[in-house]
């Protein structure tokens, strides 16, 4: 059994630039040349081609705007950035809506949280 699975699947996978598209649709194939054509191009954001097809147009957006935010090449390495930004909550972890109840002033995040705090107050 051969150890190098992901890195073989990796290699196999049809990789494209989500920051650049063909006319035809779909997008160009993932990397830069050093030809003079593709030295104005920015940093390109490589994702698989099943990846990118999954994926709508403000996530392509996204991804591409926050690669080319980044500083690239620092090190002689490339930078990576996440490929889907992940919403941050704003009350430690609780991403709902805070609801205040009617209980003398006390917000809960949650409605059936009520009758537990009725007892406080």
């Amino acid at each position: 059994m051969s150890g190098h699975k992901g890195l073989d699947k990796w290699f196999k996978q049809d990789w494209v630039d989500i920051g650049s598209k063909k006319k035809g649709g779909g997008h160009k194939k993932c990397g830069r040349s050093k030809q003079k054509a593709d030295a104005k191009r920015k940093y390109p954001k490589c994702v698989p081609a099943a990846k990118a097809a999954r994926m709508s147009d403000s996530q392509k957006r996204s991804a591409v705007s926050r690669k080319r935010a980044r500083a690239q090449g620092v090190g002689g390495k490339p930078t990576n950035v996440k490929t889907f930004a992940r919403k941050k909550a704003a009350m430690g972890g609780y991403t709902g809506s805070m609801i205040n109840a009617d209980l003398g002033g006390v917000s809960v995040s949650n409605p059936s949280y009520s009758k537990y705090y009725k007892g406080m107050i």
